[in-house]
């Protein structure tokens, strides 16, 4: 180096030797300035005299001309080893020119695209390097050394990803002019793309993640890379080129959350790999992931992705499906597992299954996730049905083929899965479809070649349809209920959905969505959505004058007030809420007062309510009611279920099931019970319970299928934390006792027939006799059912002539007694 310096004061300038000179401070080759240029020789250089060193390096002269900037013309690189670089070249004049003075480095924007920093060579530490950077959508970063003899001044020479990435060809012209570099500019993560200059055809490549992170930061120490740089380099003979995807600066949480696109590589900064697709790349030993990009946003916020009352469900889908998808690959390598494959999502409908699947496929940064609805699948035509399954996962097996452990997640969602994935063996159609579609499933998920990176979801309403083996662990072995959301999922389902009206100011001050998340006990999330729209479209009708559609609507009046809400409860019952309909027909009549033995049997029932609704050890309680026809059994179970407000009560009667088949009685009774299992408190009224088994005395004739279905329901204890209160009804104890179904019930009260002080309070409730009436009226009415009683004054208020029932039962006249007993002596033959 001294003697370089003596030969330069001398003015004979060692040229040969300094050309082999190697700067392995930035582990390049940075081939020596050539000290005399066309610019400083415009004669031979043989014959030119030579100037002093200081007249020929101007530097300070140079310094407007690089601050103004200057056109400069594009051509190639001189040879191959200098293309497999980071660097752009040019001649020594236009280095000088950019330079600041100095030891520290200069910069220069190029084209007002490309970024250079100017480094001095060996002799002259401030002068040789400039770092080329891309400002635009490249933002290309580069080192400009003095390269090569041949290039004159005013030209660059860029490589062929240079002039790509800049959108220059060679002759083109750009613009050059000096940058700042900013502080806090050091890279802290740096994540790579790495692919094949040349497409390779051979077998697949294994790189080493450690030995290449050494290698490049020894290369690239002090360069700046941007965001989407495509930078050249060798590596064991072969040539391979990376795009940076992600340029993480110290201090940044996130390369997408602020303006910063670029960053100077230290000692420090981390390297991760990623092969590009169907490279045949494969990153081995790559253990410098701070993180994994499996997912597209940071944190997920459940309601801002619409999803509400679901927070515990899907933090078990986290858990079980995505946590060993978060590390990187050579972690579950080591502890020898594999990911989960699979899912199924099961529960009533509209509570949020097909919408939870949506977002998951939308949230993970795989590739675009593939909607199959069962049906779809099928085919007329034979083996195509099966075809069609193994296209679903010919994308995976080929991406796995290529890439291995760095393939990208696919996430296949099959709605209404039980069309096509029935239990093997349980159609009769003769093709045998289903079961190949099952077996064909099967294979592709579980099979001799597995795959490892497909995540299957599925949805069903009818968990109880699939095939055992497609449920087993290896295959769609996470198993998640969707329920009915509870009173907080319920608030937030009603907040995503009145989000927007709120902030458009079109909610009324009065409305409690906290008392509307109360009152809408068993909704499901469709079924609060549709609660919603309801009271819109009360809402809305107000400002619409039926008599002139034409007259201009006022936007800013549209109030949705509590009101509407209210209204739109009435119009919307829930599927799995209770039978309030059902249950005020089985007591047209409400309930009376008719004796203490009436009292005493519903003041029991209303304790087995409570008890229920407490209870902890007893899940599941059974009530028998029996006793004459019409001593107002059905009534008092209806009054029960009325009066507990639970939110699932529902009525089992043979009445609903007229012209089934024995199958399907039995299969709706399930279908009730089944119901009552998602519901937290519940209750079944089983009414009349020897005409669901169709009993008839002469035989005597019974169904054996609803009689054992009804026998394994009633012992069949609940889920846990849900509770059930089982009511029967029955005329015909003997004939239940002979079945051994009266064994199942817990509680058995006997409802009698009215006697005669029962029957009196019964008629002053109703109010429709004189009073010295009453004691002959009750007294001819003793050992009456309750339902004949109310039959038989119904009769007598017609009179004689008729018509004169209004005018009885609003008190203007009286039942005549002698009228009463003429109708008596109609009905009583049949009842004694």
């Amino acid at each position: 180096l001294a003697g370089h310096r003596t030969a330069l004061c001398e003015g004979k300038p060692s040229i040969e030797s300094a050309t082999k000179h190697k700067d392995h401070r930035a582990g390049l080759s940075a081939l020596v300035v050539p000290f005399e240029t066309k610019a400083d020789h415009p004669r031979s250089p043989s014959t030119a005299p030579r100037r002093p060193v200081a007249d020929r390096f101007p530097v300070m002269a140079f310094g407007a001309r690089a601050a103004a900037g200057a056109a400069m013309v594009v051509i190639t690189t001189p040879n191959q080893e200098l293309a497999l670089t980071n660097c752009a070249f040019c001649s020594a004049g236009d280095v000088r020119s950019f330079s600041a003075g100095g030891s520290g480095p200069a910069l220069a924007l190029v084209g007002d695209s490309i970024v250079l920093s100017l480094r001095y060579p060996f002799f002259l530490l401030s002068f040789l390097q400039l770092l080329l950077r891309q400002a635009s959508a490249a933002s290309l970063t580069l080192t400009i050394h003095t390269a090569h003899q041949g290039i004159q001044d005013g030209h660059i020479a860029l490589n062929a990803l240079q002039r790509r990435q800049t959108k220059v060809s060679t002759g083109d012209t750009v613009s050059v002019r000096r940058f700042i570099l900013p502080e806090n500019f050091k890279l802290a993560l740096l994540t790579l793309e790495v692919d094949f200059i040349k497409a390779k055809t051979n077998k697949p490549e294994q790189l080493d993640a450690v030995v290449l992170a050494q290698q490049l930061r020894k290369r690239l120490i002090d360069q700046v890379m941007t965001i989407g740089q495509k930078v050249p380099f060798e590596y064991c003979g072969l040539n391979f080129f990376f795009t940076v995807n992600q340029a993480l600066v110290e201090g940044q949480e996130d390369s997408r959350s602020g303006t910063v696109e670029r960053g100077i590589i230290s000692e420090e900064t981390y390297m991760v790999f990623e092969a590009s697709p169907n490279s045949g790349i494969k990153i081995v030993n790559q253990r410098e992931a701070a993180s994994s990009n499996i997912f597209r946003q940071k944190e997920f916020n459940l309601q801002k992705l619409g999803i509400g009352g679901l927070s515990d469900e899907f933090t078990d889908i986290f858990r079980r499906a995505f946590a060993s998808r978060v590390f990187p690959a050579h972690v579950t390598n080591k502890l020898g597992i594999k990911h989960v494959k699979g899912m199924l999502l099961y529960g009533p409908p509209g509570t949020g299954k097909t919408l939870m699947a949506r977002q998951i496929g939308k949230l993970l940064n795989g590739r675009e996730p593939k909607i199959v609805n069962g049906p779809e699948v099928l085919s007329k035509f034979v083996g195509e049905t099966e075809k069609n399954v193994r296209d679903l996962f010919a994308d995976a097996e080929n991406d796995q083929r290529t890439r291995g452990d760095q393939s990208d997640l696919h996430v296949i969602i099959f709605d209404e899965i039980d069309a096509i994935c029935k239990s093997r063996g349980s159609t009769r159609d003769g093709t045998g479809v289903h079961d190949s579609i099952v077996n064909q499933l099967l294979t592709k998920i579980d099979g001799v070649e597995s795959l490892n990176n497909v995540l299957l979801i599925g949805m069903t309403n009818r968990k109880d349809l699939l095939d055992e083996a497609l449920l087993r662990p290896g295959r769609l072995e996470v198993h998640i209920e969707i329920n009915l959301p509870d009173e907080n999922g319920r608030l937030q389902i009603l907040q995503i959905h009145t989000n927007k009206m709120k902030e458009n100011s079109f909610l009324a001050a009065d409305v409690n969505l906290q008392e509307l998340a109360a009152r809408t006990k068993n909704y499901s999330g469709a079924e609060l959505e549709g609660v919603v729209k309801s009271a819109v479209s009360f809402a809305l009708n107000r400002q619409i004058s039926m008599d002139d559609l034409t007259k201009p609507l006022d936007e800013e009046s549209i109030k949705v007030t509590m009101d509407d809400f209210l209204h739109a409860l009435q119009e919307i019952p829930p599927a799995f809420g209770a039978s309030t309909d059902d249950l005020e027909r089985c007591r047209l009549n409400g309930i009376v007062e008719c004796g203490d033995r009436h009292r005493h049997i519903y003041e029991r029932a209303m304790l087995l309510v409570e008890q229920v609704k407490g209870s902890k050890g007893s899940p599941l309680l059974t009530c028998l009611l029996e006793g004459p026809a019409g001593s107002g059994k059905t009534a008092m179970a209806a009054t029960i279920g009325l009066q507990s407000d639970f939110p699932y009560v529902k009525i089992i009667s043979a009445e609903s099931m007229i012209g089934l088949s024995e199958s399907s009685k039995s299969a709706r009774i399930v279908k009730v019970f089944e119901d009552a299992y998602r519901s937290q408190l519940s209750i079944i009224i089983l009414d009349d319970i020897e005409r669901l088994l169709e009993y008839v005395p002469i035989g005597p004739r019974f169904s054996n299928v609803i009689s054992q279905t009804l026998m394994v329901l009633l012992k069949r204890l609940p889920p846990k934390g849900k509770n059930l209160l089982v009511i029967g009804t029955t005329s015909d104890l003997g004939f239940l006792e002979s079945l051994g179904i009266y064994d199942a019930f817990s509680v058995t009260y006997h409802v009698p027939v009215l006697k005669a002080d029962d029957a009196r309070k019964v008629l002053q409730k109703i109010n429709v006799f004189h009073e010295h009436d009453l004691d002959a009226a009750a007294e001819a009415l003793n050992n009456m059912p309750l339902k004949k009683l109310y039959m038989l004054v119904e009769m007598a208020a017609q009179g004689e002539t008729g018509g004169s029932s209004e005018a009885i039962y609003t008190g203007q006249e009286r039942i005549n007694i002698a009228h009463f007993f003429d109708c008596l002596s109609d009905v009583t033959p049949l009842y004694r």
